[in-house]
């Protein structure tokens, strides 16, 4: 047991830390799982999407690679494709919107004071 402020702290720090992870890649196990029971039904391509982003989660948690994330995607894609998947129309990505021109009004620059002349000394 920790005798250190800063020590005792880790430790509530890493199992906080201990559980949130392993609530995320139960939740990755999970989605995959249930992807791979889905697949050849209709519901396979919400559960592939769903797959996808736990994958997604995962590596934003820092609790995967990204090159493994890519890999494990590629890898459910390809299963998708094999069974015959058709992506969804939630599953694409929607039209991302330009962002809208804002109008540029010329404005004149504010006149700097006047710099300070340096004070002599009087003999």
């Amino acid at each position: 047991m920790p005798i250190i402020k800063s020590a005792k702290k880790r430790v509530r720090v890493a199992k906080k830390a201990t559980a949130r992870n392993a609530r995320t890649k139960r939740g990755l196990k999970e989605a995959v799982k249930a992807f791979h029971k889905t697949l050849g039904t209709t519901k396979a391509a919400d559960a592939h999407r769903k797959a996808q982003s736990e994958v997604d989660k995962a590596v934003k948690k820092n609790l995967m690679h990204k090159n493994k994330a890519a890999r494990k995607q590629r890898q459910l894609a390809a299963a998708a494709k094999k069974a015959g998947v058709k992506p969804s129309a939630a599953a694409k990505k929607p039209a991302t919107k330009k962002p809208a021109i804002k109008k540029v009004t010329k404005t004149t620059p504010a006149k700097k004071p006047a710099a300070k002349k340096a004070v002599t000394k009087k003999k």
